[in-house]
């Protein structure tokens, strides 16, 4: 899906009768926990494509939802290793090569995840969309059976956030279809689609999440969740600097 067709279709998003739809904030709730739920582990394949050369990981995340993340590289052998913690508002990247621990700044949460089209943010999600927004159902369609409801998302007046606001598209049972993130001047900096419905964990997700850069289509990072599982219970000790540096 190019990103261009989808800033499209959510800025002409039809509105009909919404008496009876779900409340904004019930449908971002719901896509939450559909995504993450209270904690989860999983396998996932991330490819980065540009116009000119693509590269592929192999990622293992645990997340316990709200204030902790972790994420590792297996593959390829010359990133293996390479790991992001956050705890709370703090994130650090461990580099096994040099072994080095480094905090990142609340400046550069914002800057691409190894070199992807996912932030920091967007990978162990120090933000939250529940918390920091207010939302508000704008639309809603038919599509494929079911009904897909446009929420328009803005910043709360104190909220730890950069973006101006965002577009989600979410199915009626709670299933994201896309979103965008907008940035200065209301402008468009990128979109999330997400396709390839599936059963995994003992729910349907979107096991493919394809984030696009709005100014070019051309470079985009596809997300592959290979497995995963949801509210497990996760040992404190699992996020700790210590098991960032060493996963044994």
């Amino acid at each position: 899906m190019k990103c261009l067709s989808v800033i499209t279709f959510l800025s002409v998003f039809p509105g009909i009768a919404l008496g009876s739809a779900p409340s904004a904030e019930s449908l971002i709730e719901g896509m939450e926990d559909t995504l993450w739920s209270d904690s989860n582990h999983g396998r996932f394949t991330m490819r980065i494509e540009t116009e000119y050369w693509a590269r592929e990981l192999n990622l293992e995340a645990w997340m316990d939802r709200p204030e902790k993340a972790l994420i590792r590289i297996h593959a390829p052998k010359k990133e293996a290793g390479i790991g992001s913690l956050r705890i709370g508002d703090a994130m650090w990247n461990y580099l096994p090569k040099v072994d080095r621990t480094i905090k990142i700044p609340p400046s550069m949460m914002l800057q691409p995840w190894m070199g992807s089209n996912f932030s920091n943010d967007d990978l162990v999600k120090e933000s939250s969309f529940v918390d920091d927004y207010i939302h508000e159902v704008t639309g809603s369609e038919e599509a494929g059976g079911v009904t897909v409801y446009r929420v328009v998302s803005t910043p709360k007046p104190d909220a730890p956030v950069v973006w101006s606001r965002l577009e989600f598209q979410i199915r009626e049972d709670h299933i994201p279809v896309a979103m965008i993130y907008y940035g200065e001047r209301d402008k468009a900096v990128k979109t999330m689609a997400y396709s390839a419905i599936d059963s995994l964990g003992g729910r349907q997700i979107p096991t493919r999440w394809t984030m696009v850069d709005a100014d070019n289509p051309e470079s985009r990072t596809v997300i592959e969740i290979e497995s995963i599982e949801f509210d497990l219970p996760l040992e404190d000790d699992l996020f700790s600097l210590r098991r960032l540096r060493n996963p044994q």
